[in-house]
């Protein structure tokens, strides 16, 4: 089952509308009520994945791969919540990578490994900054509330004009050396222009909810349903959701306990950055390794 961009920009569109017409206040809930469902549920099979990841690659020390993952979880913890600035930088360059690796993986040829990760990284953070230069002022808020650091607007264009010059440089390697087609780089230049456009007219959440929910979570729903069940269809998708549906309950209610706990307490955004960044550490490993086995057959 493929996704159609067309039909994702649409959607893009349609939460554009929303934004025009929904009060602010509403718009930020209704882009969480989205990470917390779809966004949490694409990372909730992580131990599904794994196992499948272990059988394609005849590796019986499962218990080895699962204890590296509980560790990878416990010491993001531990850095976020003892040096939250830290924390909340690999958080955003790790969580870069994972968006740009779910976003290129497939449509770069010939590179190897160091080249593309480094791209994936300068193209997940040109779509972070993008964001974050349209709302400069939330994120200003949201790193001091975090880290107690305050960053300014000047910082937060320079990076991301220091960035897209890095990222541009790189496109047109790439491009040179017939690693990326120039209709893809046209393609992919029309579509961050749409970015763009919803960024600068909605809030900080909502606007990361349209990209995280339609451009990276729905396309990497696909990715992990086609690796586990070999297809991509109603049975297999619900069949997926069934079998993630228990961890992400969990991970829902240890975020609402989190909430109720610390909402007056000025650590609520350490606390709650950690809890995500914790998720969001191992998850990339685990799509990095299955992109690398991806196109092995499915031994289900």
């Amino acid at each position: 089952m493929d996704i159609n961009k067309n039909i994702l920009i649409v959607l893009s569109f349609v939460g554009l509308w929303i934004s025009s017409i929904v009060p602010d206040i509403y718009e930020v809930f209704l882009g969480l009520f989205l990470i917390v469902s779809f966004g949490i549920l694409h990372g909730s099979n992580d131990i599904l994945l794994l196992k499948n990841i272990n059988k394609k690659e005849k590796n019986h020390s499962f218990f080895k791969v699962l204890t590296t993952y509980i560790i990878t979880i416990i010491t993001a913890i531990f850095i976020f919540y003892f040096i939250p600035i830290i924390g909340l930088l690999l958080f955003i360059f790790f969580s870069a990578f994972h968006f740009g690796e779910q976003h290129w993986e497939h449509k770069i040829k010939g590179s190897t490994i160091l080249y593309n990760s480094i791209y994936y990284i300068f193209y997940g953070l040109f779509i972070l900054q993008l964001l974050f230069i349209f709302n400069t002022q939330d994120v200003s808020n949201v790193i001091e509330s975090i880290s107690s650091y305050t960053v300014s607007s000047n910082f937060l264009y320079i990076s991301f004009y220091s960035n897209a010059f890095l990222l541009f440089i790189q496109t047109l390697i790439f491009v040179y050396q017939k690693k990326i087609s120039q209709e893809i780089i046209l393609s992919d230049t029309l579509l961050i222009i749409v970015f763009g456009i919803i960024f600068e007219v909605s809030t900080l959440i909502w606007g990361f909810a349209i990209y995280f929910i339609l451009w990276h979570s729905i396309p990497s729903l696909v990715e992990q349903v086609t690796f586990i069940y070999g297809k991509t269809n109603k049975k297999t998708i619900f069949n997926y959701t069934k079998k993630a549906f228990p961890y992400w309950l969990i991970s829902i209610i240890g975020l609402a306990f989190v909430y109720f706990l610390f909402k007056d307490e000025k650590l609520l955004y350490a606390i709650l950055f950690s809890f995500i960044a914790a998720v969001t550490f191992p998850h990339a490993f685990v799509i990095t390794k299955l992109f690398k086995h991806k196109k092995t057959p499915s031994n289900k």
